[in-house]
């Protein structure tokens, strides 16, 4: 009896995902659990274990395709030699509707190709594509597609809204549509040298996520410098014992995520988000903190940060980057920020503008600590220093409050002792 393999609920408002890689080839043997596929999300990849021993009996969903929660990815034969499978097609939506929209943009896309007006397409555009085109009455002649045997997804539909696609009439269906802006052909020998890469379904998230930001929000940016000295001397004399005792390091991250805590509850709006003419105020901190990874910008969610010690935060920032580093975040370790820091000193930036990371309305920016000459108390002497930058939508923080936020987190920075006193 075979197993089918479908794609699992992939978590709060994510609906498709698109086929990343095989693990396996059609008749290969299958432990029970070990993983089969790579989907990729607009938020997170994530692997589809086999629920059975045997072998990979048929594979439906070929790499590249879209998919939706639900859909019959293949399925694994209780031993024995794999059967022979016939052709399949694009697994199709679990929404009634999205199958219906994707039946319709298909015969529209056949209608059109009989007109000679395009050349027929192989595949259908996904379920998610085909949604968006009916929405934004668009026509499929229009885009082009990134998926597998010219099949166009919702990042294609995307893309072509932001260049501009114009809609077709209703009167006019025939009309021939004005082309989409595309990339000049490299002259010379260059083409040669150069390599064309699919974005993953997350950079393609990533990049329409930054676009929408700058787009949506009136963002600024203010800047200020911490003396790093204590926070230093600090970590220097109990590193050590912090260590042995709590089995995490002691790094930046928790006196940082600490300040900014206590800094949140004291200017509340830097906390918030807007929804339409509303203003949401969160009574609680889930900080994000940007992690690098070789497939592009994530940020993992430390929750409830406000009620948590540094320890508590230290283990918890440890857990995610490990996770973030071996692929293995969850979707709910991505959700939920109401506040971001990034580190970009890590790098070696010493200043940097960060981008919001909507709908939040505030993220700090960290850089390079780097010795400097400062006055103090009349003298120039040489201090570890960071520029700090705080980026926030000013359409709900003024800067008076910007400024006083970004002053609070540098003088629990440069008096620490605070940060553990709750003060």
């Amino acid at each position: 009896m075979a197993t089918e393999i479908r794609v699992p609920t992939l978590g709060e408002s994510v609906t498709e995902a698109t086929i990343g890689k095989w693990f396996k080839k059609v008749g290969d043997a299958i432990a029970a659990d070990e993983p089969l596929v790579e989907l990729e999300t607009d938020k997170v990849t994530i692997e589809v274990p086999a629920a059975a021993a045997g072998t990979l009996g048929e594979i439906v969903a070929k790499e590249g395709e879209t998919v939706g929660v639900g859909a019959l990815l293949g399925s694994i034969s209780a031993g024995g030699a794999a059967p022979v499978t016939k052709p399949q097609a694009v697994a199709q939506a679990s929404s009634p509707d999205a199958a219906q929209t994707t039946r319709q943009a298909a015969a529209e896309t056949a209608k059109i190709a009989g007109d000679g007006a395009v050349e027929s397409r192989t595949m259908p555009p996904a379920p998610a594509a085909a949604k968006l085109i009916a929405e934004n009455n668009l026509s499929v002649d229009q885009l082009s597609g990134s998926g597998k045997r010219g099949q166009v997804l919702k990042g294609d539909v995307l893309d072509a809204i932001s260049k501009g696609a114009p809609s077709q009439p209703a009167e006019t269906p025939k009309a021939a549509p004005a082309p989409i802006a595309v990339r000049a052909p490299s002259q010379g020998d260059d083409a040669s040298r150069e390599e064309r890469v699919r974005m993953t379904k997350l950079r393609q998230t990533i990049a329409r996520r930054l676009k929408e930001a700058q787009s949506t929000a009136a963002m600024l940016t203010t800047f200020n410098e911490v003396d790093m000295s204590a926070v230093m001397a600090l970590r220097s004399k109990y590193k050590d014992v912090f260590e042995k005792k709590h089995g995490v390091k002691l790094g930046f991250m928790g006196f940082f995520t600490k300040a900014v805590t206590h800094a949140l509850k004291e200017i509340p709006s830097v906390n918030a988000e807007i929804d339409g003419t509303d203003i949401i105020f969160k009574n609680y901190a889930h900080i994000g903190v940007a992690v690098g990874t070789e497939k592009g910008l994530v940020v993992p969610v430390v929750r409830d940060a406000d009620q948590m010690s540094i320890a508590e935060i230290e283990k918890d920032i440890g857990r995610l980057g490990i996770a973030a580093r071996d692929g293995k975040l969850s979707v709910a370790d991505m959700q939920g920020g109401t506040f971001t820091i990034s580190n970009g000193g890590v790098y070696g930036s010493l200043m940097s503008t960060p981008i919001l990371n909507a709908p939040q309305s505030g993220i700090l920016g960290m850089h390079k600590i780097q010795d400097r000459p400062v006055v103090v108390g009349g003298q120039i002497v040489i201090r570890p220093m960071m520029y700090l930058a705080l980026s926030y939508d000013h359409r709900i923080v003024d800067g008076k409050e910007a400024v006083t936020f970004l002053v609070r987190v540098k003088e629990s920075l440069e008096d620490p002792e605070r940060l553990v006193l709750d003060l």
